[in-house]
């Protein structure tokens, strides 16, 4: 099985959510969380972990895989290998590899996704 999923989002959507936490608690996790808000600029990361999820929603849809919720989906950077990875929280889909590359600018976020199983 394989599938590919992208997403692209306007940044400044998320400039007025950044302290909205009731928002930001129903599509972010705590990882996820405290990594964007560390930042000087938390409505980027914000809108690429968005982008992120998003797009592995489409993938596992391509895959007939519907109900996984954007709060199930976290994103976090790899620090040793310095590139973010993905993993569906609950475990009823381990056997899922999930690859993300995550990108943004001065106004617009993307991702792309790609789910495969060996």
């Amino acid at each position: 099985m394989f599938a590919v999923g992208c997403d692209v989002e306007k940044i400044d959507r998320f400039n007025d959510k950044v302290s909205n936490f009731s928002f930001l608690n129903k599509i972010f996790t705590k990882i996820e969380l405290n990594y964007c808000l560390s930042k000087s600029y938390p409505a980027q990361h914000l809108a690429v972990r968005f982008c992120a999820k998003e797009s592995i929603i489409k993938a596992l849809y391509n895959l007939n895989i519907i109900d996984v919720l954007v709060n199930e989906i976290e994103i976090e950077n790899d620090k040793a290998k310095n590139h973010p990875i993905a993993r569906i929280l609950n475990n009823k889909y381990d056997y899922l590899n999930i690859r993300i590359s995550l990108s943004h600018d001065r106004d617009t976020a993307m991702a792309v996704a790609i789910i495969y199983t060996n």
